[in-house]
């Protein structure tokens, strides 16, 4: 277990060695234990968190401040909108002052070529930790959340198990590519063989795809891309498929959903969950188009992991707020 985690920002998946990641694991599943036999977790108490959201959120923004409460301190919702960062103030400004008035800082921030660098400028100007509620390169809690919740489903040694990261067709917008990312460069460190699965046009970002093939080799585990759904599913442990935007081919919107319209037919059905293992599990962040992502049979089915999932977004959080902010 390592305890050097206080003061710490998470921003990027690998920030936190894999050890590292198994500590807030084992404070995870041990605040989730308390929570289920009613027992307090005031480890923060008096501890304010700013939450700087950017970008829309139903789990994040519930779970952040769901979770601070439990741990003795609060949270406090800031819409961008309702600031002043339109009107002049920078990202220096907001990570000296809010680094002041509060005792770690949350940013949700998705936007292209933006998100990313504006969280790591609040990170070098503020003096309390800073923690990545998603840009446009990384979503560290949700991934953690996913890791928690496969090694609940299928044991703390996931050596051999096979995780298919697909892209799935949605008609809602063009999603950011950050979950798939985080996912790939995660997994492997925990003995998952990971496949990347998308059409050609659906790449994710060089560099990412390359460190995930570095994390695997060094792992001793696979990483493999494919451009077809169902050759991406056969075998898998574990399925997780969500759609993403073709970020990295068009940032034109009209553009990207006319790509993203070319490929209807990658949808997650009980058809193509029968490509992978008896006891896969079904994974999603959420929120999921029903019946174009995946069909509500399978996202209401008995491998559907879903809302277990959500759950653990609170407590890999709690863990990481815990450690960090304590």
């Amino acid at each position: 277990m390592q305890t050097n985690l206080h003061g710490r920002d998470l921003i990027g998946d690998l920030d936190f060695t894999k050890e590292e990641v198994e500590t807030v694991l084992d404070v995870a599943f041990d605040l989730k234990r308390k929570r289920a036999l009613n027992e307090p977790t005031p480890y923060l108490r008096d501890k304010v968190l700013a939450m700087l959201f950017f970008f829309s959120s139903t789990r994040t923004r519930g779970s952040f401040e769901a979770g601070m409460a439990h741990l003795g301190g609060h949270a406090a919702f800031i819409e961008s909108t309702t600031t002043q960062i339109k009107h002049g103030d920078t990202s220096t400004e907001i990570g000296e002052i809010y680094g002041r008035y509060f005792d770690g800082i949350a940013i949700r921030h998705c936007d292209w070529a933006l998100g990313n660098q504006y969280i790591n400028e609040v990170a070098k100007a503020s003096r309390v930790p800073v923690l990545n509620m998603q840009c446009d390169i990384y979503h560290p809690f949700q991934c953690l959340a996913d890791l928690m919740t496969i090694m609940e489903k299928k044991g703390r040694d996931l050596r051999k198990k096979k995780i298919v990261v697909s892209w799935a067709y949605a008609a809602s917008y063009l999603k950011p590519i950050s979950v798939p990312q985080s996912l790939i460069l995660q997994m492997p460190r925990f003995g998952m063989d990971v496949t990347l699965s998308y059409p050609k046009e659906f790449p994710l970002m060089p560099e990412i795809e390359a460190a995930a093939a570095e994390q695997a080799k060094k792992f001793g585990t696979k990483f493999d891309i494919v451009h077809d759904m169902d050759e991406g599913f056969k075998d898998a442990d574990v399925v997780y498929a969500k759609s993403w935007g073709p970020l990295l081919t068009t940032t034109d919107a009209a553009e990207g959903k006319r790509l993203q319209d070319k490929y209807k037919n990658w949808m997650t059905d009980a058809k193509k969950m029968k490509l992978a293992k008896e006891d896969a599990i079904f994974m999603h962040p959420l929120p999921a188009d029903r019946d174009v992502e995946v069909t509500n049979e399978v996202m209401d089915g008995p491998q559907s992991v879903v809302f277990d999932e959500a759950e653990n977004r609170m407590h890999a959080q709690n863990a990481v707020m815990a450690l960090t902010m304590g």
